[in-house]
């Protein structure tokens, strides 16, 4: 009997094992699609606070779509990898070089505008998914191409901006901007809404993306402030800039100039909850001085039980503010993983791709908007958070100053 039992009982072991083994090959997720993230990381570069946290975003969004695919025994999984751009847009172009001829489908970011430009005629030519969290250049919304932004336009910010700066009594406004397609979008759009409102707009030319002695602009600016004030009174004259990384240095210039330092200044979402002003004494307290603040696009009350559970945990990993970009770049990898599930783990049909990412870009509005995307692919409403700086004992912070829909 008991030599009977044993090859049976070893049938079934193996039987078992088999089984097993079968179930662990689904759970486990082997059969990877990878997704390539476009992010400036070096905190010596631009814009790097965001390109943090939008890595570590797409981190905890690999992780928590993977258990979705597990838990629903979907035999895929995404896998993220990230380079850094340095915010720099030859090198944004070599990476997409690279990941398309690597094989793949489905790029998020790059951050910048001027980064985006670059890859649109290599993306136009390719047979891959562009999604950038934070482009905002109004020159990029193209109907039909494979490039989509989880933001709104320049022409939504600019309007905001615009409007908010009028309401705030400005009647003659200088506006500057980093010569770049995304800041001076902004510059072009800021200023349009403005006059449209009645006020008088006097546009400083853009200053180089490498310009470190900004002596030549700030007179520019001054001999602007003086003259706007010559025709509106003292008190009604503000300034916007918009600009990166390199605002510090152009704010310390400015304070050195009693004139710059006693009119109101505003800013572009390049540099909100960014973490370079803050860092710098001298800058932050001219930011306090002038009543500095920058949007950054509105999180909608109603999501908030879906974004902040995500922001504190990039937070928690990155020790830096959490904006609507960031978790616009986790929304992405979800579109992305949403649409790949609705065409069953097959990637290898580009217009059937597109035509399913819009439907399920729509279809789940993630945890960062709840609007639409346009026709040019580009979310289709917004509104935007400012955000201004003050000092806590020795500690410079950003904090929430008031709303566009205010």
């Amino acid at each position: 009997m008991k030599k009977i039992l044993l090859p049976v009982i070893a049938l079934l072991i193996t039987a078992f094992a088999f089984q097993s083994c079968k179930k662990a090959k689904v759970v486990t997720l082997t059969n990877a699609i990878n997704v390539q993230g476009l992010f400036s990381l070096d905190t010596a570069a631009n814009w790097s606070s965001l390109g943090i946290n939008s890595r570590v975003a797409v981190q905890l969004a690999e992780d928590d779509i993977n258990k979705y695919f597990a838990d629903k025994n979907l035999p895929y999984s995404i896998a993220i990898n990230v380079t850094d751009t340095k915010l720099d847009a030859a090198t944004a172009a070599a990476q997409f070089t690279t990941a398309k001829n690597s094989g793949i489908h489905f790029i998020i970011g790059p951050q910048s505008s001027a980064e985006l430009a670059a890859i649109k005629p290599l993306a136009d030519a390719s047979e891959v998914i562009v999604v950038s969290q934070s482009s905002t250049a109004g020159s990029l919304a193209v109907t039909g191409d494979g490039i989509f932004r989880f933001c709104p336009s320049d022409k939504i910010e600019g309007a905001a901006s615009g409007n908010t700066i009028y309401n705030k009594g400005v009647k003659g406004l200088v506006t500057v901007a980093r010569d770049d397609a995304g800041n001076k979008g902004l510059q072009t759009a800021v200023g349009a809404a403005f006059t449209a409102k009645g006020g008088e707009v006097n546009a400083v030319t853009p200053y180089a993306a490498n310009t470190t002695d900004f002596t030549a602009v700030i007179a520019d600016i001054k001999a602007k402030v003086a003259s706007l004030t010559t025709a509106h009174g003292e008190g009604n004259v503000a300034v916007y800039l918009a600009s990166f990384d390199e605002t510090p240095e152009l704010f310390k210039a400015a304070a050195s100039e009693p004139s710059l330092a006693a009119v109101k200044w505003y800013g572009g979402d390049g540099i909100a909850l960014n973490a370079v002003l803050i860092a710098d004494a001298t800058a932050a307290d001219f930011a306090i001085q002038t009543g500095f603040f920058a949007p950054s696009v509105g999180l909608p009350a109603a999501l908030q039980t879906k974004w902040q559970p995500v922001a504190d945990r990039i937070k928690a990993k990155t020790n830096l503010d959490v904006d609507a970009f960031a978790l616009a770049a986790y929304d992405a990898l979800w579109a992305i993983a949403y649409t790949i599930e609705a065409n069953n783990g097959d990637v290898s049909n580009f217009a059937k791709l597109k035509t399913s990412f819009v439907e399920q870009a729509n279809t789940h509005k993630g945890i960062s908007s709840d609007a639409v995307l346009d026709d040019a692919g580009d979310r289709a409403s917004g509104t935007f958070d400012y955000y201004g700086i003050r000092k806590t004992g020795a500690k410079y912070e950003w904090y929430l100053v008031g709303k566009s829909d205010e």
